[in-house]
Parts: C-alpha cells; sequence; structure tokens
C-alpha cells in the first residue's frame, strides 16, 4: 500500500506521470495553480498504489513524493 503526494505549485501538467503510473491512480484536475498550470492529482486510492515510484521519476519537475 502507498500514497503519493504531488506538489500542485511545481507541477506543470506534463502528464508523464499520468502515462506511467501501471494502476491509472493519478489524474489531470482541472484545478490550475499559481503558474496556470493543470496540475496532477492522486485519485486516493492507496490500497492500490505499489509505492513503486515509477511517477517520480518520470517527474521532470521533482513534484512528487512516494510514501509507502
Amino acid at each position: 500500500m502507498g500514497r503519493i503526494v504531488i506538489d500542485r505549485e511545481r507541477c506543470n501538467g506534463c502528464e508523464l506521470c499520468i502515462i506511467t503510473c501501471p494502476y491509472k491512480l493519478i489524474y489531470l484536475s482541472r484545478e490550475i495553480n499559481t503558474k496556470g498550470y493543470h496540475v496532477a492529482c492522486f485519485n486516493g486510492e492507496e490500497e492500490r498504489c505499489v509505492g513503486d515510484a515509477m511517477c517520480a521519476e518520470m517527474c521532470p519537475q521533482v513534484a512528487i513524493k512516494v510514501y509507502r
């Protein structure tokens, strides 16, 4: 069981984390950060997240932290 936290202000909405997650637990929100980007969000299904950190490794903005 894992959990991810996405720093909304660092996220630039590139969607690499969304593409990378094999369990499709991340989505692009309609919310916009102060830089004008739609931000990635974790859907909250901690029981499905394995904490593999693939999303964090792909994030060019280093906006994702993974907790196991």
